[in-house]
């Protein structure tokens, strides 16, 4: 099935060659969860901030959930300003 990842800032680097920007589609298997995408891609759990499913905020606990066809997953990592 086929589903979009978005990383975004210091995380752009763990995009695979052939993604647009920030953005790549990908093929996966029925039954990959939001945490196995993100470790298929090396991303740094401790840089895994913000989660969005389909525009959806996705706590950490949460994250163990299978993915559907179709599916934007979109990660932050940790932000600071003054």
């Amino acid at each position: 099935m086929k589903v979009q990842l978005k990383l975004f800032a210091t995380l752009m680097v763990y995009l695979p060659p052939g993604a647009e920007k920030n953005a790549v589609t990908l093929e996966v298997e029925e039954g990959t969860t939001l945490d196995q995408l993100i470790d298929r891609h090396r991303v740094p759990r401790e840089q895994v901030h913000l989660v969005l499913l389909n525009g959806h905020f996705i706590q950490p606990t949460e994250r163990d959930r299978a993915l559907s066809e179709g599916d934007a997953l979109a990660v932050w990592p940790p932000v600071a300003g003054g």
